[in-house]
């Protein structure tokens, strides 16, 4: 079977043609703008008694485009700002305002850079030529070795490097070229993504205990729905661990996925950011590079194993091969034409971090031990309120599920929806939450993604002090938000 001779193959013009005249909103269920501008993010359906948390949604969780001119053509749809990146920056305006917050909507890792990384991007502030597209030497060595110790013997010659890991999988799903397969619920951008290049996400609920995986027996079902709709998946992507869930799927669900993608000749795209913060007493971790290693790209960052968000550097690992080859001409062709090249001094620093010397792997070692602490903590005080939530195992993400509670929210606060039990929340109490929808789900679903990472503090000299403590909770800012977070539940529950 010649890998490279199909997974790669694009719509035609005549089925592009045709996708447009049968399906003219393309855009999926979490990323749909809807009129007026309002995103499903935040459309509250709440009746009159929830009207103020509906409108304060609409009005920050989500941005009304402006009015577009004359000149973009009206079949151009606007583009959300990210869910969680908008909850953020929502957030961020309230506490600027002195109101009270609880920021528990945005995935960071909420911790400083460690010194020797610091110290690293300083050391190369100097460079500032373009270097290139794949990355220095010198990062792709360090990324390989990283892979290299995890059982995925890896050349730097496989390695390409991208301002995050984002911007990698914008770029494989763009050289990928078709349709793709995404677990339900999954983390926002996948679907937003998928739209962007013109394709179709299909979501494929994941079995249960396998959050990040779709169901394989779901995703062959999907691969030949959208066969005989006249389509092609050619991609699909899983997250290990997850996000929104907190969740690792255990080996046997990635071995079906990759089982299924084998047999339809699919891409699998292997998000493992979290990696290295499962918490000791999860499954074992397995990757899809494990089971089909000649069609699994794995894509990683240092944004949350070492909370370096904001200076944008990640890595992709191409499989060997002809569909390797293939896939990394094109994203070096891609990349070429969006970023350049990853910003040279972060390149280095994010060389060490690669590299694990013995300070950055102990700096990953505290972190993931906080974020387990925390994450726990707060999915306790949800469970002891009478709300249902899977236990953490890995980052700083709980997944709360408030069905027990349908009746009483309905009856009591008039929220029938996800978005409007978020906007609820946010305008009554200050907690900034994402409800499932935005990952995915039917608005008619009650979870919600809660991010713990921005609880450590509020200088850096109390998420140090938060990385040390052997009780972390007990710290009291840390105590203080788990207390609000139980008044608010108290409250809610009346």
């Amino acid at each position: 079977m010649s890998m490279a001779g199909t997974a790669m193959t694009r719509p035609s013009a005549q089925e592009d043609d045709a996708t447009a005249e049968a399906d003219p909103e393309p855009w999926p269920a979490a990323a749909r703008p809807r009129p007026g501008g309002v995103t499903q993010i935040a459309t509250a359906t709440a009746a009159p008694a929830t009207a103020t948390a509906t409108a304060t949604a609409q009005a920050v969780l989500t941005r009304a485009p402006a009015a577009v001119p004359a000149a973009i053509p009206r079949t151009a749809r606007p583009v959300p700002v990210s869910a969680t990146l908008a909850a953020n920056e929502v957030l961020a305006r309230r506490r600027q305002a002195g109101e009270p917050v609880l920021p528990l909507a945005f995935g960071e890792a909420g911790l400083p850079a460690h010194p020797a990384l610091r110290q690293a991007l300083a050391a190369a502030a100097g460079g500032n030529a373009y270097g290139p597209v794949a990355g220095l030497p010198g990062l792709r060595r360090a990324a390989a070795g990283y892979w290299t110790r995890r059982g995925l013997p890896t050349s730097p010659d496989a390695v390409v490097s991208g301002p995050g890991s984002k911007a990698l999988l914008f770029g494989l799903l763009l050289a990928a070229g078709t349709d793709v397969a995404l677990p339900q619920p999954s983390w926002v951008s996948y679907a937003a993504q998928a739209a962007l290049i013109g394709g179709r996400p299909q979501f494929v609920p994941a079995a249960p205990g396998a959050a990040g995986v779709c169901d394989p027996a779901g995703l062959a079902r999907a691969v030949a729905a959208a066969r005989a709709a006249g389509r092609r998946i050619g991609a699909v992507v899983v997250t290990l661990p997850d996000n929104p869930t907190g969740q690792l799927a255990r080996a046997e669900a990635v071995q079906g996925l990759a089982e299924v993608a084998a047999e339809h000749d699919l891409i699998i795209i292997s998000d493992e950011i979290y990696r290295d913060l499962v918490y000791p007493e999860s499954p074992p971790f397995a990757s899809p590079a494990g089971f089909a290693p000649d069609r699994t790209v794995v894509t990683t960052a240092l944004s949350k194993s070492l909370a370096l968000g904001g200076w944008r550097v990640g890595a992709a690992r191409l499989p060997e091969g002809p569909l390797g080859r293939d896939l990394t001409e094109r994203l070096l062709g891609i990349g070429s034409e969006i970023w350049s090249a990853t910003a040279a001094p972060v390149q280095h620093a994010a060389a060490l971090g690669f590299a694990e010397p013995p300070e950055i792997s102990e700096r990953i070692s505290a972190s993931r031990s906080l974020h387990a602490a925390v994450a726990r903590a707060v999915a306790q005080r949800f469970a002891a309120a009478g709300v249902s939530v899977p236990a953490p195992q890995a980052a700083f993400y709980v997944y709360p599920d408030f069905g027990p509670w349908r009746e009483h929210l309905a009856r009591r606060h008039e929220v029938v929806t996800g978005p409007a039990l978020a906007a609820l929340l946010l305008d009554r109490y200050g907690m900034g939450v994402l409800p499932a929808s935005a990952f995915g789900e039917d608005e008619s679903v009650l979870r919600l993604r809660v991010a713990t990472g921005l609880l450590y503090g509020e200088t850096d000299a109390e998420r140090e002090r938060a990385l040390a403590s052997p009780d972390p909770v007990r710290l009291p800012w840390i105590a203080s938000a788990l207390d609000r977070l139980t008044e608010i539940l108290t409250d809610l529950a009346r």
